[in-house]
């Protein structure tokens, strides 16, 4: 449960950094036309839940088992590249419109955010 709670904290914090003050024009400007106002939060919230869990069990906890920041910050790097990229490529395929920005950006932020939050929450840990 500490874990948890450390990671999703840190999940928290370093998202709103991006999607309140670094991304939230952008978005705006790119995908506006089919974003929600209001977000539906109980989606978020179940994202936010399931991302710290993989993040968790494939990332973290490995890594405090190896006591290894090198394959922490590896795996989450690739956890978060994988997880963005299905979502973004995904909505290139089905969706109208869809911009390639968005999704680059998007993939690049992903990647990010997985290495940064697996990090942060590691050393914290650790």
């Amino acid at each position: 449960m500490k874990t948890y709670l450390i990671t999703f904290l840190v999940f928290i914090g370093v998202d709103m950094i991006w999607l309140v003050l670094v991304a939230r024009k952008f978005y705006q400007n790119q995908i506006g036309f089919i974003m929600r106002s209001p977000p539906n939060w109980y989606a978020a919230l179940l994202f936010y839940a399931i991302f710290i869990f993989g993040l968790i069990h494939f990332v973290i906890n490995p890594g405090l088992e190896a006591e290894s920041l090198k394959k922490v910050i590896i795996n989450g790097l690739l956890f978060g590249l994988i997880t963005y990229t299905t979502y973004d490529l995904t909505n290139m395929a089905t969706l109208k419109d869809w911009p390639l920005t968005v999704t680059v950006v998007d993939m690049i932020w992903g990647t990010s955010l997985g290495g940064l939050v697996s990090t942060i929450s590691f050393l914290i840990l650790k």
